[in-house]
């Protein structure tokens, strides 16, 4: 019963598909989310991106890979991001 009241307070979380930049923190990984846009007066195609520091608990993630984020509580001053899977390793 309070497991169904919390997932219905708790919300929609925000979840990400980026590349892993860096892993050389301990058990925190920056993934660049790329976001493409169109231009509101030229229509152009534009690729803005965003860095996450993300909670990668176990250190699965590699520079390179494609990873999904969810967002999530406040980790530390940086950290509002947790690693929810691999998609796909780096070659």
């Amino acid at each position: 019963m309070t497991q169904e009241v919390e997932k219905e307070t708790r919300g929609l979380r925000k979840t990400r598909i980026g590349e892993v930049v860096s892993d050389v923190q301990d058990k925190t990984i920056v993934v660049r989310v790329d976001q493409r846009t169109s231009h509101k007066i030229y229509k152009k195609i534009i690729t803005r991106s965003k860095k996450h520091h993300v909670h990668d608990e176990n250190g699965d993630a590699k520079p390179g890979d494609i990873v999904k984020i969810v967002e999530t509580r406040p980790l530390s001053k940086l950290k509002r991001w947790r690693l929810v899977e691999v998609i796909r390793r780096a070659e």
